[in-house]
């Protein structure tokens, strides 16, 4: 799906919200190379402010791209930067809600600015802002 840049509007807004489970937290780790024992190790977890394994902040902050990258703007969307700051932990077996709502838009650039969240059971977890290039519509032959 696109929303073409001439279609959005401030305002606009798109989410996804998936379930965090322990494949992702591996399959994360396996990727990024962050191992951290915060999110692999339960005893040492235990041991952190946390009391049990967190995901990484990072795999978090990945839902936006798939808001912005499928939802809105969607196909073609080319994301030039992400702000976050984490405001409390995402543990396994929560569902993450991330959202991003159109804030700005530079027509000259077709650049969509937004403000981004990922929310656990209605509770900020993290917070930020987007900017990307959004597609246009393609010109009539």
């Amino acid at each position: 799906m696109t929303v073409y840049f001439e279609d959005i509007q401030i305002g606009d807004s798109a989410e996804y919200a998936k379930t965090i489970t322990e494949a992702d937290i591996l399959l994360f780790s396996a990727v990024t190379g962050d191992n951290n024992p915060v999110h692999l190790n339960q005893e040492y977890a235990e041991s952190t402010p946390f009391k049990t394994r967190i995901a990484h902040g990072m795999l978090t902050a990945g839902l936006i791209s798939t808001v912005v990258g499928t939802r809105l703007p969607g196909e073609g969307t080319i994301y030039l930067s992400q702000s976050t700051r984490f405001k409390a932990p995402v543990r396994i077996g929560d569902t993450v809600t991330a959202r991003a709502r159109v804030i700005e838009m530079d027509a000259d650039k077709k650049r969509v600015k937004f403000a981004t969240e990922c929310l656990v059971a209605g509770k900020v977890v993290l917070e930020g802002e987007s900017l990307v290039i959004a597609p246009s519509r393609p010109a009539s032959a």
